[in-house]
């Protein structure tokens, strides 16, 4: 069997399962299975498929069929300019929440906090860019904070970086002039509509925390300014109708220059704010 042939039986199987993008997804897992980087992958499609590559395209298909993410079956995902380590412990690095990572740059800062990090993408990438500042990751999930110290390991970020087991900002010691946090903020009402890429695959501990999908948003507002410097920032990424309620609980806890800032799709996505100096 060639590359192509596979490629030909794989892709119908991925749109039986109601698979998006099933021609793009069996292309991904292709190369993940032979070792060849994809851009090259239409270069060997008339190769034969050895017995090894076959069996490990066939696992991951199977996978596929079964609605797991393609970041979980091939362990990485892509994140601004780098490459992530992904496992089942941590949420899926969307392209979205790149924004907040591009808001966060827009200013120069020395400390960061990044509040539930899960895979460190947010910190790890701040920090790359930014080569003069350290930063501290906290999550409650000592799993995630396992594949965050793996990620930084990988980027070499590992001088400049740490990770600490806390919910939000409870025991984190020190003051920062960048806070961002990517909160779990699906309703519990919205969780049954999920696709089941997300529904049965990403840890609901960062998906939501059940009721109205605000109760990360309030432990942010109530905690994190007293760890901010004067003039630091508080960003987060948000729900696309949960601008008014965060910037609200933002206002409450004397925050100011609150903005919000829509994404590609025009959809809010981000809320930031600054500490009085």
């Amino acid at each position: 069997m060639t590359c192509a042939e596979a490629l030909l039986a794989a892709t119908p199987r991925l749109e039986a399962a109601g698979v998006a993008g099933a021609g793009r997804d069996a292309r991904v897992l292709l190369a993940f299975a032979t070792g060849i980087a994809l851009d090259r992958l239409a270069l060997q499609l008339n190769d034969p498929l050895s017995g090894a590559a076959a069996q490990r395209f066939e696992a991951a298909i199977q996978a596929r069929v079964r609605r797991q993410p393609v970041s979980q079956i091939t362990g990485k995902r892509l994140f601004w300019k780098h490459e992530f380590r992904v496992t089942p412990d941590v949420l899926d690095p969307r392209p979205d929440t790149e924004l907040l990572v591009a808001i966060a740059l827009e200013r120069g800062f020395q400390r960061m906090l990044d509040l539930g990090t899960g895979s460190g993408c947010i910190l790890l990438s701040c920090l790359a860019d930014m080569p003069m500042a350290s930063g501290t990751g906290t999550d409650i999930s000592a799993a995630a904070l396992a594949v965050a110290r793996q990620n930084g390991l990988a980027l070499g970020l590992t001088d400049r970086s740490r990770f600490q087991h806390a919910d939000w900002c409870r025991g984190v010691a020190g003051r920062f002039d960048l806070i961002t946090a990517n909160p779990p903020y699906i309703a519990a009402d919205e969780m049954p509509d999920l696709a089941p890429e997300v529904r049965d695959w990403e840890p609901h501990l960062a998906l939501t925390p059940g009721g109205d999908g605000l109760d990360a948003y309030r432990a942010i507002a109530a905690q994190a300014p007293a760890r901010l410097l004067p003039g630091g920032r508080l960003m987060v990424e948000i729900g696309p109708t949960q601008a008014a309620a965060v910037t609200g609980l933002f206002a409450e806890q004397g925050l100011i220059d609150i903005t919000l800032r829509r994404d590609l799709d025009g959809r809010d996505r981000v809320v930031a704010s600054v500490k009085p100096a």
